[in-house]
């Protein structure tokens, strides 16, 4: 096994005395410390994700060093944070940020220094993987040390998604353990275990899955949630207003409004669907809705969707739980006699967008989420 060995002269003076006066110190001219680096046989399978495992001070940073250099990003701290990334067409920008997890569309047009945390550490991984050439190793140091937990697992599944996708290699240099059922990556080297490379098989396992906790809220919820929508913060008072949380933390919010039209007396609409930007990526409102879809349906509604957000469209594409309508693919065409005209209908009018009705089963047990909300008690749902 090779090791990367780091000589230093000790320089003495009264306080090097002390400590070899106080410890039982052997080596006073020489310090050295040896890391083990035996990642050879990473070469020798294909792979994506690669994991260095350790504690604070075990040589994560050292061995990323040998294997290439750290790029460091220096963002323009009065451009909107899509504009920084003016090494790709504004279309392939906008997918990228997507894809790592970070589609809130407000959070585009603001400067990186007003970012959230998650959402700067979300910036600068897109950045790092999007602008990494064929064939380049990216390597991330610290990975996830700066952010809340849950915030990881998200940032995590977004990123592991992502880079398999593009065929891209990355190595993750952390001290969390707890990332690597969402990272799910092809090997980890721990040199907790005296540097031991082992393949994994995470893919096999699939993602954990996600507790959410759903209760019925006031309009006054709507708040907590609205700079993060990508359209408009208005939204109609006369709406369902459905919260869910993880580990007691909010997550989303989706506002379900009466949609009765021809021959659709009975019909919803979802008319707001927001993830909190720490916790996209993972498919939360793909499965707010479809919950939402099926708890509506078991009490007799025709449920609506229409959107203009790419992840969100596409996912109902391709689902069996969703079927599109005639106007799905095409301009919003709202008229002046719907419930979202105005302001608002004139943005989105022209708008290419994707619209579906709801056509999975019914689920029952959760009919009072839709009764007044002083009668209701918090729900739990498995996603």
């Amino acid at each position: 096994m090779a090791n990367i060995e780091l000589k230093s002269k000790i320089i003495n003076d009264e306080y090097t005395k002390y400590v070899y006066e106080a410890f039982d110190i052997q080596d006073r001219e020489e310090t050295l410390v040896s890391i083990p680096m035996n990642l050879g046989e990473m070469n020798a399978f294909d792979w994506n994700i690669g994991v260095i495992l350790g504690g604070s001070g075990s040589g994560k940073t050292t061995i990323l060093k040998e294997l290439g250099e750290m790029k460091k990003i220096e963002f323009d701290q009065e451009k909107p944070l899509i504009s920084n990334f003016d090494f790709l067409p504004p279309k392939d920008a906008a997918l990228v940020l997507t894809s790592m997890g970070l589609s809130s569309v407000p959070s585009w047009l603001r400067p990186f220094r007003i970012l959230s945390n998650g959402e700067q550490y979300r910036a600068m991984l897109a950045y790092l993987v999007a602008s990494a050439k064929d064939g380049e190793i990216i390597l991330i140091d610290e990975y996830t040390s700066v952010v809340d937990r849950d915030v990881a697992k998200a940032m995590s599944f977004a990123l592991q998604k992502y880079v398999r996708r593009e065929k891209k290699r990355i190595i993750l240099a952390s001290c969390h353990y707890d990332i690597l059922e969402w990272l799910m990556p092809d090997w980890t080297y721990s040199l907790q275990k005296g540097g031991v490379l082992e393949r994994g098989d995470w893919l096999r396992q699939g993602r954990p899955k996600i507790e959410l906790q759903v209760s019925r809220v006031e309009f006054e919820a709507w708040n907590f949630f609205k700079k993060h929508h990508y359209l408009t913060q208005e939204v109609n008072k006369t709406c369902k207003f459905l919260l869910f949380e993880w580990n007691e933390k909010p997550v989303g919010i989706l506002a379900v409004l009466p949609s009765p039209g021809a021959g659709r007396s009975n019909a919803v609409a979802f008319s707001r669907t927001v993830v909190l930007p720490d916790y996209q990526g993972m498919g939360i409102g793909q499965r707010m809705c479809d919950f939402m879809g099926s708890i509506l349906k078991n009490s007799g509604y025709r449920i609506f969707g229409r959107t203009i957000n790419p992840a969100l469209g596409i996912y109902r594409n391709n689902s069996k739980l969703w079927k599109p309508t005639g106007t799905n693919g095409k301009g919003a065409n709202l008229g002046k006699g719907t419930r979202e005209s105005g302001k608002y209908a004139a943005n989105r009018r022209d708008r290419i967008s994707y619209s579906h009705e709801y056509v999975g089963p019914s689920l029952s047990g959760y009919e009072e989420l839709l009764l007044p909300i002083k009668d209701l008690r918090n729900q739990k749902l498995n996603i």
